[in-house]
C-alpha cells in the first residue's frame, strides 16, 4: 500500500466497511453504527473508489465481500484494533480504567451477565461495554474470528487454541410445572424421569450437550416431545403442562420465585456444569478485559451462594448436606 492510497483512506472508512463485511449488510452495520444507512453507502463507496477496485458485489439484497474486500476487512480490523489498544494502554499509563470491551455470550448466560454488568459500569464509568448474545454455535463462530475480547459459554469447543476459566457453578436442574404428580416426589430415578415427555433446546445447545452426555453415560434416553430454540419458549411451554425440561438453575430464578415451575428431586441430579470465561490463546488482554474477568471471577463466588440457596429451598436433607459437602470441597481446590 502506497503512501498515496494512505493518505486516502480515513479511520471511518475502514471502521464502516469493517462493520458492513462482518454484518453482510448496510442496513444491519447502520444500526450498529448508529449511522442512515445513506451515510454508510457513501463511505464504502468512497473507500471502494480510492482504492481502486470493488469490495463487495450486491446480489439482490445480499453482499459478497470480494478478495480485495477480505484484504481490506483484515487491515480495518488491525488498525481499529490497534487504535483501541493504545487508546487503553494510555489510559492504563495515566492510571485510569478506561475504553471499550467486547463481550459475547451464549444465550443461557444472559440471566446473569447483564446482572453483574451494572455494578461494573458504575465502578468503572469511563468502560464502554458491548455485549452480544447468541446461541453457542454463533458464539463459538465468532471465538473462531476472534471477534470479541471475552467469551461466557458453559460447554468450550474442543479444538480450538484457546484459554479458560471456570468461575461459577452452573447446575442443570429437572424442571416441572407446578402441581406435577412428580413435583412432591423425593428421589425420584431417572428411569422414572424417562417415562415423562420432555421439552429439550436445539441441537448444539451446550445445555443439551451437558444433559445428552449426563444421560448417556447412565443408560437414560428421553422422550424428546419437541425442541425449542429458547430457554423462555421452554420455561413457558413447561409451565403449560407439555412437558418437563432439563435447563441451567440460573434461568430459572424469577420462575422458581413466582411458584410457575418446580425443581424436581432427581437422583444424579443437577448435573454439575461450571460458566467459563475463554479467549483464544496467545490474546493479549487489554487493561479493560483483564479488569472484567478479575471482576468475574471475584463476582462468581457471590454468585455461587445464591445459587446454593434456591437449591436448599427445594432439596431433601440428604441432598443439602451433599450439595454443602461438594461445596466445601470447591472451595478447598480452588
Amino acid at each position: 500500500m502506497n503512501s498515496l492510497l494512505i493518505r486516502r483512506l480515513t479511520l471511518r472508512q475502514l471502521k464502516v466497511f469493517e462493520t458492513v463485511a462482518r454484518l453482510s449488510g448496510f442496513s444491519r452495520a447502520a444500526k450498529e453504527l448508529h449511522l442512515a444507512q445513506p451515510t454508510v453507502s457513501l463511505q464504502v463507496r468512497q473507500l471502494s473508489n480510492a482504492i481502486g477496485v470493488p469490495l463487495y458485489e450486491q446480489i439482490g439484497k445480499k453482499i459478497h465481500i470480494t478478495e480485495a474486500g477480505s484484504l481490506v476487512r483484515a487491515a480495518a480490523e488491525n488498525v481499529t484494533g490497534a487504535f483501541e489498544r493504545l487508546e487503553m494502554q494510555l489510559a492504563e499509563l495515566k492510571g485510569l480504567k478506561a475504553g471499550r470491551l467486547k463481550v459475547a455470550v451464549v444465550t443461557t448466560a444472559k440471566y446473569f451477565i447483564p446482572r453483574l454488568l451494572g455494578p461494573f459500569t458504575r465502578h468503572y464509568p469511563d468502560i464502554d461495554i458491548a455485549m452480544d448474545v447468541g446461541n453457542r454455535s454463533e458464539i463459538v463462530a465468532r471465538l473462531s474470528r476472534n471477534e470479541d475480547d471475552l467469551y461466557i459459554m458453559g460447554v468450550p469447543p474442543a479444538g480450538m487454541d484457546i484459554v479458560r476459566h471456570s468461575f461459577v457453578e452452573n447446575p442443570i436442574v429437572a424442571i416441572a410445572p407446578r402441581g406435577h404428580p412428580l413435583a412432591g416426589s423425593r428421589h425420584v430415578s431417572l428411569a422414572r424421569l424417562a417415562q415423562e415427555p420432555f421439552l429439550l433446546r436445539e441441537q448444539g445447545s451446550g445445555t443439551r450437550m451437558a444433559a445428552e452426555h449426563f444421560l448417556k453415560s447412565h443408560g437414560v434416553k428421553l422422550k424428546v416431545r419437541m425442541e425449542l430454540g429458547s430457554n423462555e419458549a421452554i420455561k413457558q411451554a413447561v409451565a403449560g403442562g407439555l412437558g418437563l425440561s432439563l435447563l441451567s438453575l440460573h434461568a430459572l430464578k424469577s420462575e422458581l420465585a413466582r411458584k410457575e415451575l418446580v425443581l424436581l428431586d432427581i437422583e444424579g441430579l443437577p448435573i454439575c456444569r461450571s460458566w467459563y470465561i475463554v479467549h483464544r490463546k496467545g490474546k493479549e488482554l487489554s487493561i479493560v478485559a483483564r479488569t472484567f474477568f478479575d471482576y468475574l471471577k471475584e463476582e462468581g463466588v457471590r454468585l455461587e451462594r445464591e445459587l446454593q440457596a434456591a437449591q436448599s429451598a427445594t432439596a431433601s436433607p440428604q441432598k443439602r448436606g451433599q450439595r454443602a459437602a461438594r461445596a466445601g470441597h470447591q472451595k478447598q481446590s480452588r
